[in-house]
């Protein structure tokens, strides 16, 4: 089982739809048994995934341990993709991981679903605090979505920083999203780093949250999906050479 945490100190670069559709790929084109955990107090995977969910206030009983995360894991309508959802008791994570006397409590979690799923993917909440560091040391891969720019672009670098003292840290895979080819920014952007993964900016995209599916469910022949494939199967590559 590995564990793949999608990343961004900054909000608004479309990190949770690119958590969701990695899912889609890791249960879709890999026939992986996935779980996407939730851990965003926004919600957004959750809704897109399982809007007629019972919802509650229970996602920060898991991390308190006082909850099994099994009790509240729900299916997805595509098959081997489960969600572990988030609720608003998560908007104080950070705090609840500053008085919890365990720094890999993430990490124990995800541990023992072990048997259950061959992936999970972690919807992470923005910001570099305690939550950061807690994904830091139960995640295998980390993936940064960055906007072509250069504040956005600053969050990979914060991260990597941030990283760069902590032993036996997960590899972290920066990767341009929203990607507008006709700016001349994100040209440049693109250039500059020729090798780096990037995912067009496309409505289809957009329509996740009417359409309450991923977007290789309703387009997957388009140009998006494609670049979504591309990244998963290198993100394969990567977790087997670990």
């Amino acid at each position: 089982m590995a564990t793949i945490a999608v990343y961004s100190s900054k909000g608004g670069v479309g990190k949770t739809t690119l958590a969701v559709n990695l899912a889609w790929a890791s249960a879709t084109l890999s026939s992986r048994r996935t779980l996407l955990w939730d851990l965003d107090a926004q919600s957004g995977a959750s809704f897109i995934l399982a809007p007629d969910r019972k919802k509650g206030d229970e996602a920060r009983a898991v991390i308190e341990r006082d909850l099994s995360p099994r009790k509240l894991i729900v299916p997805t309508g595509i098959p081997k993709l489960d969600l572990l959802p988030a609720d608003a008791s998560l908007r104080t994570l950070d705090v609840l991981f500053s008085e919890i006397d365990s720094k890999k409590r993430l990490l124990r979690i995800s541990e023992a679903l072990d048997t259950d799923y061959d992936r999970i993917i972690i919807d992470c909440p923005p910001g570099l605090g305690v939550t950061a560091d807690q994904v830091i040391r139960g995640a295998d891969l980390i993936l940064v979505p960055v906007i072509p720019s250069t504040l956005s672009g600053r969050a990979a670098e914060e991260l990597n920083a941030h990283l760069g003292h902590k032993k036996g840290a997960p590899p972290v895979l920066p990767v341009f999203n929203l990607v507008d080819r006709r700016r001349l920014a994100h040209k440049a952007a693109l250039e500059a780093a020729p090798g780096q993964h990037a995912l067009p900016m496309a409505s289809l995209v957009e329509q996740m949250a009417d359409r309450h599916a991923p977007v290789g469910t309703y387009a997957p022949r388009a140009p998006v999906t494609a670049a979504i494939t591309q990244l998963w199967r290198d993100v394969e590559k990567r977790l087997a050479k670990n």
